[in-house]
């Protein structure tokens, strides 16, 4: 066909490049969890980093002291939810056969008026069966202990990823205006501009997202807790700080919460069940997310659908393990920008346009190439 054009050999060297460097990638993701999320962390911290030395803060106090904000606030999110998850799970362990007896009490009638199902738990099998359970559980120590001792190299090899993180970040952050300076320096002149644009709209899509998300899960965490200690709910804080953390894995996030509060609820017993308010709480949470924090705070103009995210985050799961599921996001903004390229080019091709005259008529579809955003440090 006519406008069929042969495809350059340059064009097909840096193709061929793409794609070595992606096998390469994929060949790589078991080590790569630690310096993606270092990177991401890297990334996130970036914006504070540059606010403290436009403070005149030497660059290396400034990164030592966002890394050390950074690890406080994750252990005393630790020592807040871990002890509270221990609790509940013991909790529930205790009480299940009573839950199980409400459940035949009244659930399981239920079920038989309405819908004609059938369904009830023998509590005596299952009180065996817990035994049974527990039994086992009680035995896990030693044989995990003995595993331990077999499998020394892969817990040691787990043990310095976790410790690689901070420094993966710490270096990263230290290192970011040499590696922007860098990446400027190395790609060809012709490009430069383009590319220049190109990563500074990516830079935007993910700054948006990212603090929006953020505020919308700052703002989540407190209604939940604040909600959920009005209802009467016990360990509010600990549900609302985790259900609002959560949010940011779209649907699967508000599923989580729900569970561990109606959960805490059901184990709380006491004389007001506050399973109703759970309920009000959780309800009212969601329209709040849906209808005022994300479209404000987020925005649809970003273009990052929810669907969008869960499959980005479940595609690149599935391609590149646990290193796929912390990229996804930027990989997803990355793809959205592109797309945008790939569309104002296409509107204004010959082929699209029907001649050989490559400028867009005045009814052409208007060009989405340059998003509404707000300006950000991290591009290169």
């Amino acid at each position: 066909m006519s406008f069929l054009r042969p495809i350059h050999l340059q064009t097909a060297a840096w193709a061929g490049v793409a794609l070595a460097l992606l096998a390469l990638l994929w060949l790589l993701s078991p080590i790569l969890a630690p310096f993606a999320l270092g990177a991401i962390l890297a990334y996130l911290c970036n914006p504070a980093v540059e606010a403290l030395v436009r403070r005149r803060l030497p660059r290396t106090g400034a990164v030592l002291l966002v890394i050390t904000g950074l690890s406080l606030a994750f252990t005393a999110l630790a020592l807040v939810l871990l002890p509270m998850l221990y609790q509940k799970a013991v909790m529930l362990m205790q009480q299940l056969p009573g839950l199980i007896n409400l459940f035949n009490e009244r659930v399981s009638p239920m079920l038989s008026e309405h819908f004609d199902v059938q369904f009830k738990i023998d509590t005596a099998q299952f009180q065996t069966w817990l035994g049974q359970f527990l039994e086992n559980a009680q035995d896990l120590l030693p044989v995990l202990l003995k595993n331990i001792g077999h499998k020394g190299v892969a817990i040691a090899a787990m043990s310095v990823s976790l410790l690689l993180i901070p420094v993966v970040t710490f270096y990263l952050l230290q290192e970011w205006p040499r590696i922007t300076a860098g990446l400027s320096r190395v790609l060809p002149r012709l490009w430069l501009p383009h590319a220049q644009r190109i990563a500074t709209e990516i830079d935007a899509v993910l700054a948006q997202f990212c603090r929006g998300q953020v505020s919308v899960m700052l703002l989540l965490a407190v209604y939940y807790s604040v909600g959920l200690w009005l209802a009467g709910l016990e360990f509010a804080l600990p549900v609302g700080v985790l259900t609002g953390l959560l949010i940011f894995i779209p649907y699967v996030g508000f599923g989580c919460g729900l569970t561990l509060a109606v959960l805490t609820a059901l184990l709380q017993g006491g004389e007001g069940n506050p399973l109703i308010g759970v309920a009000i709480v959780y309800g009212l949470g969601q329209l709040i997310e849906s209808f005022a924090l994300t479209p404000y705070l987020v925005g649809n103009r970003i273009g990052l659908h929810p669907l969008a995210v869960i499959f980005a985050l479940m595609a690149f799961g599935q391609l590149f393990g646990f290193t796929g599921v912390l990229v996804a996001l930027p990989a997803s903004a990355a793809l959205f920008v592109g797309l945008r390229e790939v569309a104002s080019a296409w509107f204004t091709s010959p082929v699209y346009l029907g001649s050989n005259d490559a400028t867009a008529p005045p009814d052409a579809p208007p060009d989405t190439t340059a998003p509404s955003g707000t300006e950000t440090g991290n591009t290169v």
